[in-house]
């Protein structure tokens, strides 16, 4: 008798090709699943996926414009906790994705060590901190990745012009456009050429990102001396991290990575970090304070991957589990199709265990 294939929904949205990446992974997975891609933004979401009769669905939450992030966390939340159809990743680690407000407060909540940040929906408070804070400080938009809407404030008049433009509707708004720091521009600009499908996605995403300026709320962060910041992956049992390194003033971004073998008792936090709400698939970005602690600067459930792996030790890919209390270091092609078929592997291990092929 042939095995009952699990039925997967990819949660797209138009605006948004990164759901190739699963696709992806699916298809190397097609001899256990069977999926199709719905289109999260159009209004027959909620048909289509009550007719598709899905054993789970594969996210992929936009970090585009609030608009788009609110649209998706709330239709996810009405799949999730009404339809109690399984998502991957968790539905806490989709509300935590590029939401800087929520996410300083679920740090915070959580006793989770990181920078100390302030939002402040009043203009009052928010100029009254200035007069009080330590400068340079760090201003953030709500959402944006790669470290644009991020505003390195060095003076208390800058600070000062930061807020009054915010308030009254000029700003901050986001950098729109190609990623100049990444590698392989001009091979990425041909690509879109050849493939007029992917630049009109992009050209769409563009335009949507330039409507977006920030008003009403600012969001204010201590800042943090650093050279680099540690980018720590955990999916599932998986565990894998490298350093970015700043360029310029920011290491998010940059995409220039150093690949030192991680200290242990970071992957200890950041198991501890995770273990808090039971996250599956998740990026800690970590800095390190001058007196050593390990400070959280993100979350984020879906993240980007410029080389074919997320981890060297000694030279050798591959990924660190905990077996019998210890660290084990296990080398391998663990990050294939940017890490998504490891994470559909952890998430076909949780629908049936008995189809899971990786450890995961």
């Amino acid at each position: 008798m042939s095995m009952k294939k699990i039925r997967l929904a990819i949660l797209k949205t138009d605006i948004d090709p990164d759901y190739k990446k699963w696709e992806l992974a699916c298809e190397e997975c097609s001899d256990r699943v069977e999926w199709e891609s719905i289109d999260i933004d159009h209004a027959d979401w909620l048909e289509r996926i009550e007719g598709g009769h899905f054993d789970g669905l594969l996210a992929m939450p936009p970090g585009i414009t609030n608009a788009y992030k609110t649209m998706y966390d709330e239709r996810v939340h009405i799949l999730y906790t009404i339809l109690e159809i399984p998502v991957y990743p968790s539905f806490e680690e989709i509300q935590v994705y590029e939401n800087k407000k929520y996410l300083s407060y679920w740090l915070a909540a959580n006793k989770v060590p990181h920078p100390v940040t302030r939002v402040f929906y009043l203009e009052k408070e928010a100029l009254d901190f200035l007069g009080q804070t330590t400068y340079p400080v760090v201003g953030k938009t709500n959402v944006g990745a790669s470290g644009r809407g991020i505003s390195i404030l060095k003076s208390k008049g800058e600070a000062i012009d930061y807020v009054k433009n915010t308030f009254s509707g000029r700003g901050p708004s986001r950098s729109v456009g190609p990623n100049l720091k990444k590698k392989g521009l001009v091979k990425r600009v041909l690509r879109k050429l050849m493939h007029p499908g992917e630049l009109k996605s992009k050209l769409a995403e563009y335009k949507v990102q330039r409507s977006e300026v920030q008003k009403d709320y600012v969001i204010f962060q201590e800042f943090i001396p650093h050279d680099y910041e540690w980018r720590c992956v955990r999916i599932g049992d998986s565990f894998f991290a490298h350093k970015k390194m700043v360029k310029g003033e920011k290491a998010s971004g940059s995409l220039v990575k150093g690949y030192e073998n991680p200290p242990l008792n970071m992957l200890d936090f950041v198991e501890e970090v995770t273990d808090k709400r039971g996250f599956l698939s998740q990026s800690v970005d970590i800095f390190e304070s001058a007196d050593g602690r390990y400070l959280v600067n993100e979350l984020q459930c879906t993240f980007g991957q410029s080389d074919p792996y997320q981890m060297l030790v000694d030279g050798v890919p591959g990924r660190y589990r905990r077996q019998n209390g210890a660290w084990v270091f296990e080398a391998g092609d663990f990050n294939r199709h940017h890490s998504y078929l490891l994470r559909l592997e952890h998430f076909i291990g949780i629908l049936n265990p008995s189809q899971a092929l990786i450890h995961s």
